[in-house]
């Protein structure tokens, strides 16, 4: 009885490590320059990021660079980026239109190099 349990366990644990290498390959984390200046900025470039199938964003103002973490049977890096565009900001994928930047309030302006906080 006892080995019966401990193969039963085995296989269990066997089987879990299985579910946990393919969630594991189910995921990406991927780093995407993204323009910006300020907390108001980091807020809407981290709600944009946040596309459906996105676990996790952080983007840091000093590198301009936003970390993603993401669920690829969901979505990909370039619809990510898309949306960051769609909201302003430049990222190194594609660029805002200037539509889209030129709604984003004065202080968040990062192209002409001069914004005031």
């Amino acid at each position: 009885m006892k080995i019966a349990f401990q193969i039963l366990l085995s296989i269990l644990f066997i089987q879990f490590l299985g579910v946990q290498v393919t969630a594991q390959s189910n995921t990406a984390t991927d780093t995407l320059k993204v323009e910006g200046v300020c907390n108001m900025c980091k807020e809407r470039i981290q709600k944009a990021a946040f596309v459906k199938g996105v676990k996790w964003v952080e983007w840091d103002k000093s590198t301009q660079e936003l970390v993603v973490i993401y669920r690829t049977k969901r979505t990909d890096l370039n619809r990510i980026a898309k949306a960051i565009a769609q909201a302003g900001h430049d990222n190194s994928i594609m660029k805002a239109s200037t539509e889209a930047y030129t709604k984003l309030p004065e202080c968040c302006g990062y192209r002409d190099g001069v914004h005031v906080h």
